[in-house]
């Protein structure tokens, strides 16, 4: 329900006013102010609001006139009335031709009509409206509180608002992550996540749809492909958000026409709902989390005393663990430098770093629902410690397929964060969760150091890597190998030809000279000038079987336990 010029016009006080300009958009032209403005305009006019004036001291200068004029079409207010008969006698063409060229109303009333009359009629029944669009939605703030004391959930509510809004709406959480929205599909939801990811939504920008409006103070408009969506932030007691909604505005329809003053209010009252919700539910998640993770955390670092203290635990939380589990520790590479190319839009790496990892385990627990798998998980240290169900004798390929659809779903949401993987065993009783833990912590440190970022290793497969790496440990095997391999690491830091990497390549061609001078696209003779330089420097024949198996076991032992330091 509006007020438009038009009405303002059948007044019976109006009745000798006449339009001069912009006839055709009395209808369209809604009042939401009046007010009397001489000059200077600066910025005293509203958006939607009717000028009255007497235009005093413009009637001898048409510049001046057309800049009064100008000010007021640039505050987009709905119209200027301007009363004739003292200081403006007629409009000069020069006034209306700038108003018709901006669609602008320009209404000329009688001296006699007194300003004070039509202002008190149009905020009578501007008041009258507001009044009735006041009680529609107080009933509404009702319906909205009863359903938070039954403690309903969110899909309701959602429904509700959806209903007397006319059209969809998305509730999230801080970082931006759905919590309730309208039947969309998997596509848009991914959509979203990606639109998240690349921090377009939730908005930060410390910006108001429309300044001058103070109706529309707290909202922002955020154009998302073709898209308009108005966002709402959901504020906690401190004044921060702790959610927002969001409000998918049908095609081709304006936010002015939108946001009626029920809709405002509706949207408002709902915004202090959802926040109570969000409170509820924040504080029982945060506890269950929290439990959770300690739970998990405990199983890896082996803190439980007994079986039967280790099951009620459990228990209480919803896990099963005499199922058997294997255990997954993923590392997730590059955040903070994803975070650097897009820190102007968050407030901060940890505001981040949330919503990240929240998206990185909604897709855990999915993949892990689609393989009918159960999975308890936390994030700790930099970490993703993952326990994940499997089925006796192919923990290896059930890993497998799950942690397949897992960076499968990630490539396509967040195809720019790399995580490297570690895999444990399954190993039998409650103490085989941190025998597993360790395992799994095994096997990404050997991959990273073996493969690089961004793989994934299965403990079962790091045997040798293994009885490498406690050699590296040895003191009496430390003094062997630096004293091997030694010379070697001096001549490559000091002339940067990689000896090192040349002699692993002619070993794994066994000892081909011309396959290993192709596989490192050197000239044969600068491979066979390489190759000596090894034997003088090393003083080891690589033809000798029992020399060329010490320099490999050094070279290997070195790179796997000893090349950091």
């Amino acid at each position: 329900m509006r007020l438009s010029i038009q009405d303002v016009l059948n007044y019976e006080i109006m009745k000798n006013g006449r339009i001069i300009t912009g006839k055709e958009f009395a209808n369209e032209r809604h009042v939401q102010w009046i007010s009397v403005i001489e000059m200077p305009v600066e910025n005293f006019v509203r958006k939607n609001e009717v000028v009255l004036s007497t235009a005093i001291g413009c009637h001898q200068d048409v510049e001046l006139f057309k800049q009064f004029v100008q000010d007021i079409i640039d505050s987009e207010a709905s119209a200027l009335m301007i009363a004739l008969g003292r200081y403006v006698f007629d409009i000069p063409k020069e006034v209306i031709e700038l108003a018709e060229m901006n669609n602008f109303m320009i209404i000329v009333i009688p001296w006699e009509i007194r300003f004070a009359s039509i202002i008190e009629e149009v905020m009578k029944e501007i008041n009258g409206m507001q009044y009735q669009e006041r009680e529609k939605s107080e009933k509404v703030q009702q319906e909205l509180l009863k359903l938070i004391l039954k403690e309903t959930d969110l899909k309701l509510i959602s429904k509700l608002i959806q209903r007397h809004i006319g059209c969809p709406i998305i509730i999230t959480d801080r970082s931006g992550s759905i919590q309730e929205k309208s039947n969309y599909t998997r596509g848009f939801v991914n959509n979203w996540k990606n639109y998240v990811f690349r921090g377009i939504l939730p908005s930060r920008r410390d910006k108001s749809l429309i300044t001058r409006d103070p109706m529309f103070q707290k909202f922002q408009m955020i154009k998302v492909e073709d898209q308009t969506v108005l966002q709402l932030p959901v504020l906690q007691v401190s004044g921060d958000a702790q959610g927002y909604l969001f409000v998918m505005l049908p095609t081709n329809t304006s936010v002015e026409s939108f946001l009626t003053q029920f809709r405002v209010n509706v949207l408002e009252h709902s915004a202090t709902t959802i926040a109570l919700w969000l409170s509820r539910k924040n504080a029982i998640e945060e506890t269950k989390m929290r439990l959770r993770s300690d739970f998990v955390q405990e199983l890896a670092k082996g803190e439980f005393i007994s079986y039967d203290q280790a099951n009620s635990r459990a228990k209480l939380l919803g896990y099963n663990i005499k199922r058997p589990f294997v255990c997954i520790v993923g590392l997730p590479e590059n955040l903070k430098g994803l975070f650097q190319k897009r820190k102007k839009d968050y407030d901060s790496f940890e505001h981040w770093l949330e919503s990240m990892i929240l998206y990185i385990e909604e897709e855990i627990y999915y993949a892990a629902q689609s393989l009918k798998r159960e999975v308890m998980m936390t994030y700790q240290g930099e970490q993703l410690l993952i326990y994940l169900e499997v089925q006796h004798n192919i923990e290896n390929e059930n890993a497998t397929n799950f942690l397949d659809l897992v960076e499968r779903r990630l490539r396509n949401l967040l195809p720019e964060v790399v995580i490297s993987w570690g895999v444990g065993n399954h190993s039998e009783d409650y103490k085989g969760f941190s025998e597993s833990y360790q395992n799994a912590n095994v096997a990404l440190n050997i991959g990273r150091r073996k493969k690089g970022i961004g793989y994934r290793m299965m403990y079962e497969n790091t045997r040798v890597d293994r009885v490498l790496l406690n050699l590296s440990k040895n003191e009496e095997m430390k003094e062997v190998i630096m004293s091997t391999i030694d010379p070697l690491v001096q001549y490559d830091e000091q002339r940067n030809m990689d000896l090192i990497g040349t002699f692993s390549a002619y070993n794994q061609s066994h000892g081909n000279v011309s396959q290993t001078a192709r596989s490192l696209n050197l000239h044969r003779q600068s491979l066979l000038y390489r190759l000596r330089k090894i034997e003088s420097l090393t003083g080891l024949s690589l033809i000798d079987p029992d020399d060329l198996f010490l320099l490999d076991l050094s070279i290997k032992t070195w790179k796997i336990g000893m090349a950091d330091k």
